[in-house]
């Protein structure tokens, strides 16, 4: 029906070709980094195609369950992270100092050019911008382990542009965003301290004190926060659908371009501060590869999830589909020398 123009019948067939397009990735260890991908995009598609089952239920808005969310996705971190993960930033303290910087530079920087030259209304371009500013997403060592590359720094390096957001996210969007939309720092800030830290904090104490001794919960919770990102992108598609199908291929154009240049740039600045090919790959992978849950907390924070949020709920696909293409061509071209870091099992 779709190829006929019939595009708004088509719903349940296109929902049910990614699902099955997912489950087939399975059986094909090459591609089988893209099945959360595309079952991400499953989830888009039925949020634009039926986005009521995505806004409220009996008068509960489900957009109230971004931040819990978030906050149970950020304890799911907290419990994969120990001190051996701090002691690795010790042992390379200039290769988690270029992570952090590409982080923290190159990635706002990007956000707001495209931002500038966009077009997009005001809250819009806001949300592209918030979307560079973004630390490192826990995919990145994912990711990082299908390419190869450094998984440790990739931990690392997510774990401290996490710790540093609430701090640094809300400057930089005053500095950058300022001129699209008004920015109130003081509350950005503790709303990221509610969503980053106390979670986090509380998932360093369970790992320290009762890792393994609750296993169910320790294999439940990268499920758990599968389920939410899933649901996260459901609630702001749904929300902002209208926009989306006004603006939608201008939008994905500037965020694929956002994630590509990332990945891009992250990679040359390493390799000017003469970091080894591992480090390089997975600073690249990590520089592009944002935390976008994250983002979709702070824009509900703000109150404009359907507008600011907007480039997020796009990113989630996009970045996954774009990370798990380098990771596969990388996997498939494994760099001469040893890393500086090698990897570990947790």
């Amino acid at each position: 029906m779709a190829s006929n123009g019939n595009l708004a019948d088509a719903g349940p067939f296109v929902i049910a070709f990614l699902l099955v397009l997912a489950i087939s990735f399975r059986g094909f260890p090459m591609l089988r980094g893209l099945t959360f991908t595309t079952c991400i995009l499953s989830v888009a598609a039925t949020a634009l195609y039926y986005p009521h089952y995505f806004k409220a239920y009996n008068g509960f808005e489900f957009a109230a369950l971004i931040t819990p969310l978030i906050q149970i996705i950020m304890f799911g971190m907290g419990c994969s992270m120990g001190l051996k993960d701090f002691i690795a930033l010790a042992k390379s303290p200039k290769s988690v100092v270029v992570g952090v910087l590409c982080q923290y530079t190159i990635m706002p920087l990007l956000g707001f050019i495209l931002a500038s030259y966009s077009g997009f209304q005001p809250e819009i371009s806001a949300g592209i911008i918030l979307l560079g500013c973004a630390p490192t997403s826990v995919t990145a060592s994912v990711m990082c382990y299908l390419a190869k590359a450094n998984v440790v720094l990739a931990i690392t390096i997510t774990a401290v542009t996490t710790l540093l957001a609430p701090f640094l996210i809300p400057l930089l969007m005053k500095v950058l965003a300022g001129g699209f939309i008004e920015i109130n720092v003081l509350e950005m800030m503790w709303g990221m301290v509610k969503m980053v830290f106390i979670p986090i904090g509380a998932g360093l104490l369970f790992n320290k004190f009762l890792h393994g001794k609750a296993k169910w919960l320790d294999d439940s919770m990268p499920l758990v926060s599968m389920i939410g990102v899933a649901f996260i992108v459901a609630i702001i598609m749904a929300a902002g659908r209208d926009s989306i199908l006004t603006i939608g291929i201008e939008l994905i154009i500037v965020v694929f371009l956002l994630i590509l240049l990332g990945f891009f740039f992250g990679y040359w600045l390493a390799r000017l501060f003469k970091l080894s090919e591992f480090d390089c790959r997975t600073i690249s992978i990590t520089t592009g590869t944002q935390n976008a849950g994250l983002v979709s907390g702070i824009a509900k924070v703000m109150g404009k999830i359907a507008t600011v949020g907007l480039a997020t709920a796009i990113c989630g696909p996009i970045m996954g589909f774009s990370s798990s293409v380098l990771a596969s061509f990388w996997n498939s071209n494994p760099p001469k020398e040893a890393a500086s870091i090698a990897p570990t099992d947790k």
